[in-house]
């Protein structure tokens, strides 16, 4: 498998889960698999990077720093300045643990804001 360049915000070689401060870079979209897994689907190949958290059952999107801070959208939870998310090594891309659901590229790491608003707002519909 080719691992693409990595921003400059990951260490590209480091094997270990770091902790990244969240509203420089990118804020991060928190919310549970059950919410997340159909999201994800829905948004397909529109996805940027999303890291997935397979013990606490959490995944979390990338978008643009301040994006999403004024959502108000049930069992999400937007993570910019002065939070930090754990992000896992680059190589890491199956479970178990924390690993990156959809891998993280130098150019495409950000998920278009309002798709993922949309992705989120339709799976949280009751059926």
């Amino acid at each position: 498998m080719m691992v693409s360049r990595a921003p400059r915000w990951m260490c590209a070689y480091s094997p270990e889960v770091r902790t990244v401060p969240a509203g420089r870079w990118w804020n991060a979209v928190r919310v549970p698999v059950a919410l997340g897994a159909p999201a994800l689907a829905s948004l397909g190949d529109e996805s940027g990077a999303v890291i997935k958290d397979g013990y606490g059952g959490i995944m979390y999107w990338l978008v643009p720093p301040g994006d999403a801070s004024a959502w108000h959208l049930p069992d999400v939870q937007v993570l910019g300045r002065g939070s930090h998310v754990a992000v896992p090594p680059l190589r890491r891309t199956a479970g178990p643990g924390l690993y990156w659901r959809v891998p993280l590229t130098h150019d495409t790491y950000w998920t278009n804001t309002a798709r993922l608003h949309r992705a989120l707002t339709t799976a949280s519909a009751p059926l």
